[in-house]
């Protein structure tokens, strides 16, 4: 099975940093995407900035020039750098990996796998 872990969250002031880190291990073939998702409290869980295998990337608005996503193929890992972070940035961060699996000659299909969570609050 695929495991997810995800480190780096914790406490910041206003105008900090943090660099989460998401490192998957066990059964993997191929990664399709890698990305990171937050959820406030009271507010419905968003994707924040994800990282396809092609290389491109994709940000929520309200991160655009603070946030960076990286990936580490050979570690299989995801990074999100956050710079100058808001309170509003405050929220449980998730790490998301899509799979593609295949079978046979021809066959393929996708899993999706999700990390814990790690908390992060960003303070004014």
């Amino acid at each position: 099975q695929v495991q997810l872990v995800e480190s780096g969250g914790g406490l910041m002031q206003a105008g900090g940093s943090l660099r989460l880190s998401c490192a998957a291990s066990g059964s993997i073939l191929s990664i399709v995407t890698m990305g990171w998702y937050r959820q406030a409290p009271g507010k419905e869980r968003e994707s924040v900035a994800v990282a396809t295998s092609g290389g491109s990337t994709n940000y929520i608005d309200s991160v655009k020039g603070r946030f960076t996503i990286s990936r580490d193929n050979a570690k299989n890992t995801v990074y999100l750098q956050m710079n100058s972070l808001k309170p509003e940035d405050t929220g449980v961060y998730y790490c998301k990996v899509v799979l593609r699996r295949s079978y046979g000659s021809t066959g393929s299909y996708s899993q999706e796998f999700w990390g814990q969570g790690t908390q992060v609050t960003v303070s004014s």
